[in-house]
């Protein structure tokens, strides 16, 4: 019997040493994706004890700078209060401060932890005329776990926070 030798290409089966060498282009971006996920998520569980400081402010200033935009649209004077614990607000009548509770003028305390540095008389206060002038400058320092913000209102009625 005569052996027929059946011709087979010389790379037939045969695997290039290149191939096993490493990991293709798109194998490495899949895994960087995936690790950028990975850090994204975990940066944005981590508290940041000065966020929630910031958070304070920005909602006292917001709501202290509506309460002289009141004074402005309804031309009666507006108060602020500040104590360690929270803050409020009132409406000059006549001779007399009144408290007010209605929204979005109701007395808030300071979210858990945080506390106002209001000195040793233990509260503030500032008056916006009807022209929403404040009658003093007034700067309300927030701490919370060692990191401090502080709210201004400039002799113009400006509301600022800042660091």
């Amino acid at each position: 019997m005569q052996r027929v030798a059946s011709w087979v290409p010389a790379f037939a089966g045969a695997r290039s040493s290149r191939e096993d060498r490493g990991f293709t282009l798109i194998e490495l971006m899949v895994v960087l994706t995936i690790i950028g996920f990975i850090s994204a998520a975990v940066v944005l569980a981590i508290p940041d004890p000065r966020g929630r400081v910031i958070e304070d402010a920005d909602r006292f200033a917001a709501r202290v700078a509506a309460a002289r935009d009141e004074a402005v649209v309804t031309a009666r004077p507006m108060g602020v209060w500040v104590s360690a614990s929270g803050y409020g607000f009132q409406r000059r009548d006549g001779s007399l401060w009144v408290p007010l509770e209605d929204k979005p003028f109701a007395t808030a305390d300071w979210k858990g932890g945080t506390r106002a540095l209001v000195g040793r008389e233990g509260r503030q206060q500032i008056a916006f005329d009807g022209t929403g002038l404040p009658t003093d400058p007034m700067t309300i320092t927030l701490a919370r776990e060692g990191e401090r913000v502080s709210v201004t209102v400039d002799m113009a009625g400006k509301v600022m926070v800042g660091g």
